[in-house]
């Protein structure tokens, strides 16, 4: 008989080593978002479609928590 409960738990990163340091995933997928983050950011900035939103900062900051969510949860599947 096949432990599937077994076989997911080998599959979720605990942690990353870069270099012997371990991080966790959370910080990972957070690195990541922040580079999404500032890469749509400088796009609607460049295209000027930042100037439709009201407050700007926050924004980025949903699109920061939303790019989180989605790495975390899709590509690292933590």
């Amino acid at each position: 008989m096949i432990d599937y409960q077994n076989i997911l738990v080998h599959q979720i990163p605990h942690e990353f080593a870069l270099g012997g340091i371990y991080m966790p995933p959370l910080l990972v997928a957070s690195f990541l978002a922040v580079l999404a983050t500032v890469s749509t950011s400088y796009l609607l900035n460049r295209y000027r479609i930042s100037r439709y939103f009201f407050y700007p900062p926050l924004v980025s900051l949903s699109l920061m928590v939303i790019y989180t969510i989605l790495i975390g949860t899709y590509v690292l599947g933590a």
